[in-house]
């Protein structure tokens, strides 16, 4: 009996040594919710997953990115404004979704800008999107890569689109954003704004007889449940972004940002790859669930929302507006 405190403390004493070594590790481990709002069968959860788990693997665990798909942390303007003042650590958005907080970032919007997605991977690869990254750091958001939804195409339940007139009167749900909603109103519909979460039941209910999205969200969203017609209209090339919160980012170790970075840009031309590998087969799958598709007449519609690049370069200023020409003129 005499023994059995000293058997006791030994055990405790082993205990805590063996606590000790592993405080550091669980002392320095971040926890970082990364939300976004589309489904986990998409690129974006897919590459996101990779990255948290490439991350996670080479940090040791000490910055461990928890993926939130499908709205779980709200919609976008909800997960921005938690990023601002780091009540979220990080999110993928779509870049044409930080408007309301920087009005010049509705430049990725512009309809028509870019011929091929290669062209849109140079520019916000290069100048486009260092100087988009630099307007973001001031509103406390840091950009880590440029990933993409691909081009956006309508869908509707009326008939095909093959020209401008074809949209004539149509009820579009379009993002909410000023710069869409000049877009399909120049090209002749009846657009208005809606939350993402909201879009399939409206569709579903026939509050909309049409919306505008790339096919990646169409088949994964299953929208041809609820539309009839595809037209591949590409009027715009939507890029999206992997954000960290400004305050978040800060905590990060240098050499840990540098794990962050480096997976960060792999995965991002993983998702990329997943886009544009995607985009024949998600054709051919929508035909398969019933939908029409036809192609268009870009040069018609691209004629038809000039008015839009005109009123919008003044928004967006020269300096900004000569980076888009710049790569827009490199082919």
């Amino acid at each position: 009996m005499t023994h059995a405190p000293q058997t006791f403390r030994a055990l405790i004493g082993g205990a805590l040594v063996a606590m000790a070594g592993i405080a550091p590790l669980s002392a320095h481990a971040m926890d970082i919710k990364l939300g976004h709002v589309l489904a986990p069968s998409h690129s974006w959860n897919k590459a996101a997953e990779g990255f948290a788990a490439e991350v996670k693997e080479k940090t040791a665990g000490r910055v461990n990115f928890v993926l939130f798909p499908s709205g779980q942390l709200g919609n976008e303007k909800t997960m921005l404004e938690g990023l601002q003042i780091g009540s979220q650590g990080a999110a993928i958005i779509g870049s044409g979704s930080l408007q309301p907080i920087e009005p010049k970032f509705g430049v990725v919007e512009l309809p028509y800008t870019w011929s091929s997605s290669q062209q849109a991977y140079k520019a916000f690869d290069g100048e486009l999107g260092e100087a988009l990254a630099k307007l973001a750091d001031k509103k406390n958001l840091t950009i880590i890569s440029w990933w993409e939804n691909g081009f956006r195409h309508v869908t509707n339940n009326r008939g095909p689109v093959a020209k401008p007139a074809d949209l004539n009167g149509l009820k579009t749900r379009v993002t909410p954003d000023k710069m869409r909603l000049d877009t399909f109103t120049a090209l002749g519909a009846n657009p208005a704004p809606l939350a993402f979460g909201e879009l399939y039941s409206a569709l579903q209910q026939k509050v909309f007889d049409a919306q505008e999205n790339p096919l990646s969200i169409i088949y994964t969203s299953s929208f041809f449940e609820v539309q009839k017609y595809l037209s591949l209209t590409g009027h715009v090339w939507g890029p999206a972004n992997l954000i960290v919160s400004k305050p978040v980012w800060n905590r990060i170790s240098a050499d840990d940002k540098k794990v962050v970075q480096a997976a960060a840009d792999k995965w991002r031309d993983a998702q990329r790859k997943m886009i544009t590998d995607g985009d024949q087969q998600f054709v051919a799958q929508l035909k398969e669930k019933g939908m029409q598709v036809n192609e268009v007449d870009k040069t018609a519609f691209a004629a038809a929302v000039q008015p839009v690049w005109k009123t919008y370069s003044v928004t967006y200023g020269p300096e900004l507006m000569a980076i888009v020409q710049k790569y827009r003129e490199a082919q």
